[in-house]
């Protein structure tokens, strides 16, 4: 009998969702460091974050040789009207790909409202994946003002017609697959109506996440229409995965079992400890302080954005070891490689903080290191002269002036999180 079962055929390019464990896409925790590394504790597929069609219209793709990477830039809008607003290079990095480590692992995720706009973006970043996930499930306000997102959910053509867009000039001319992450609906006619639908549409694969467009990832998952939806799925071909309240591989595979899907993505538990995928057999969950040493090593290889990596730390973390490391107060790598004790790491991590212009960015820590010294040379020179102690403030204060450097790192940081949003599914 499972014999006769039907498969939608898997592109050469393409990979096979059945019987996978996956790091599910994610705003920010699924930068290049954190799929790596999920990858490295037996994740078997990673989704990388949402990523606008309109932010990658336009971009390139380049070469980074010293990171083995490949990077999605494009130059800011107000970069481009304004060049002078550009302290190093133009261009900002959108996305980033370690096409040995990853490339045959990685679904690359589209937020897009039109076919046309959908395969233009899609063009860019299909050489060097293994599939594009349309999202069709995030319930954020900006991506469904746009008409992404979960509002695709209330226009089932326009979803199915970007689906058969990219399945026509995208799969079929990259040989990758083409797949699509909904959400419940508000009933299991509506849903299963949907989910056929769909599946008429040529993707390889589907992932419900079981929960409405109404809930928020804090209420419970619903699970009582999930094996309709795996044996709909099933009926036309469709590998199924289901997303929702997934802690763990073992959790994973017992839900498997249970509703008859194909696989299974873990979101939260894998924002909070990426080794959530290894098997108990093998070591199962490790400690933070592991997960976080292995982080900064994959964050420091690839030359990850500052701001994300100590965005990750935060989620990785407890919440008391990162007041008691003062982790938010660290200005850049080396001084968060200090903190965390990873001395054996401080010479790459400077090297890229040079790379990055982060070394001139005084932590707080330096400065209080600053302001004890200059209160002992004021102590001290006051005794010599009652003019001296108001000369050396007036020092201490020039020095405490921002910097203009300072500022446009700040710009630079914001502009690249303004171009590609990414929202967590």
């Amino acid at each position: 009998m499972a014999n006769n079962v039907p498969r939608v055929p898997i592109p050469r390019n393409g990979v096979d969702y059945r019987g996978k464990i996956v790091l599910a896409p994610m705003v920010r925790s699924g930068e290049l460091p954190s799929r790596l590394l999920a990858l490295k504790y037996g994740a078997d597929l990673v989704w990388g974050p949402e990523t606008v069609d309109r932010a990658l219209i336009g971009s390139e793709s380049r070469p980074n040789k010293r990171a083995s990477t490949v990077e999605i830039t494009r130059i800011p809008s107000n970069i481009r009207k304004n060049p002078e607003l550009a302290t190093r290079a133009p261009e900002s990095v959108i996305y980033r790909i370690h096409p040995s480590r990853e490339s045959s692992r990685l679904i690359f995720q589209l937020g897009t409202a039109s076919p046309e706009l959908a395969v233009q973006g899609a063009q860019v970043v299909a050489p060097h994946v293994a599939g594009i996930d349309v999202n069709a499930g995030c319930p954020k306000p900006f991506s469904t003002s746009g008409g992404m997102g979960a509002a695709l959910l209330s226009t089932p053509d326009l979803l199915c017609s970007i689906l058969r867009a990219l399945v026509t000039e995208i799969g079929q001319k990259y040989e990758i697959g083409i797949s699509v992450k909904i959400r419940l609906l508000k009933t299991e006619e509506e849903t299963k109506s949907l989910v056929q639908q769909l599946c008429q549409t040529g993707i390889t694969g589907l992932t419900i996440h079981c929960r409405t467009r109404q809930m928020r990832k804090t209420e419970r998952a619903i699970r009582d229409q999930l094996r309709m939806v795996a044996d709909t799925c099933r009926a036309t071909g469709v590998a199924c995965l289901m997303n929702g309240d997934v802690d763990s591989r073992e959790h994973a595979e017992g839900l498997v079992e249970e509703f008859g899907v194909d696989g299974a993505m873990i979101a939260s538990a894998a924002e909070k400890n990426l080794s959530v995928f290894r098997r108990r057999e093998e070591g199962g969950a490790a400690s933070w302080e592991e997960v976080v040493r292995g982080y900064m090593e994959e964050a420091i290889a690839v030359e990850n954005r500052y701001g994300n990596t100590k965005f990750l730390l935060a989620q990785l973390m407890p919440g008391k070891q990162q007041g008691a490391k003062g982790l938010s107060q660290a200005k850049n790598y080396s001084d968060i490689c200090a903190r965390l004790g990873l001395d054996d790491l401080q010479t790459k991590a400077h090297g890229l903080d040079e790379r990055l212009g982060l070394l001139q960015r005084e932590t707080k820590s330096q400065a209080k290191a600053s302001a004890r010294s200059e209160a002992v040379e004021q102590k001290r020179a006051s005794k010599a002269s009652p003019h001296a102690g108001a000369l050396t403030k007036k020092r201490r204060l020039d020095a405490e002036e921002p910097t203009s450097t300072g500022k446009t790192d700040f710009l630079t940081d914001l502009q690249a999180d303004i171009v590609a949003p990414a929202v967590k599914v």
